[in-house]
């Protein structure tokens, strides 16, 4: 199989929380005076990659830390745990008995994923590296990486923004990018990523068992060039 460490995004991957964001976004920019965000707006903002969304709201970089902690925070103090996409267990749970190895890469806190996702499914994943910055992952997924013990063109990076894409090619590793969560679908597939997926059961072993490797050695900090059979976008789009 030519990939063997599937690195999920757990925020608007797996997790619906995207809701919940808009939700708090704009209590959080009184708080740490950043522009507003109408209802009106918010899907024209879903076409940005984060660092254009960090431009159109006027937050400078020496706020991220203060933002992203305060935003983690609220979420472990939220009386629910964030809801999981229906079908994301059984999918997790096929890819798992396949064989691959489970890895979950996230800027939320480990306790957030693993109150929402449940013992029985948090026990299907490996690897846990959470409390990324929200430019970090890369060297994330090079961490998880070097634990699987797994070359860097045998792992597929599975997420929902812009940064996950920038994030896996840094690492020179595969992207496959979801569409329900927070970044748009024409947004996500102008990057060309090894695989869109319009629905979470297109996210199955066998289709990665189809896809084609290059021959070339594994390439840390360059992107890799992959072109596999791309999964066939009929099913609707999820909220």
């Amino acid at each position: 199989m030519p990939y063997k460490l599937i690195i999920f995004d757990f925020d608007g991957t797996l997790a619906d929380t995207f809701p919940w964001f808009t939700g708090v976004l704009n209590d959080v920019a009184a708080r740490y005076r950043f522009r507003r965000v109408e209802p009106g707006e918010v899907e024209r903002l879903r076409g940005l990659s984060a660092r254009q969304l960090l431009v159109h709201l006027g937050i400078p970089a020496w706020k991220l830390p203060f933002i992203a902690r305060h935003l983690r925070r609220l979420a472990t103090d939220d009386g629910e745990p964030a809801p999981i996409f229906p079908g994301s267990e059984a999918m997790l749970r096929d890819l798992r008995e396949a064989g691959l190895v489970l890895a979950i890469v996230s800027s939320n806190t480990e306790r957030n994923i693993r109150r929402a996702i449940g013992p029985e499914t948090a026990g299907l994943f490996s690897h846990y590296a959470c409390g990324a910055g929200l430019f970090g992952k890369a060297g994330k997924f090079r961490q998880i990486a070097r634990r699987a013990g797994v070359e860097h063109r045998h792992c597929l990076c599975i997420g929902d923004e812009i940064r996950d894409f920038e994030a896996a090619s840094d690492a020179g590793m595969a992207f496959g990018a979801v569409t329900w969560g927070f970044t748009s679908r024409p947004a996500l597939q102008s990057l060309d990523p090894a695989f869109l997926f319009a629905h979470i059961d297109e996210i199955e072993a066998r289709r990665f068992a189809d896809a084609g490797l290059p021959d070339c050695p594994e390439a840390a900090g360059r992107q890799t060039t992959l072109r596999p059979r791309m999964v066939k976008q009929t099913s609707p789009e999820a909220d």
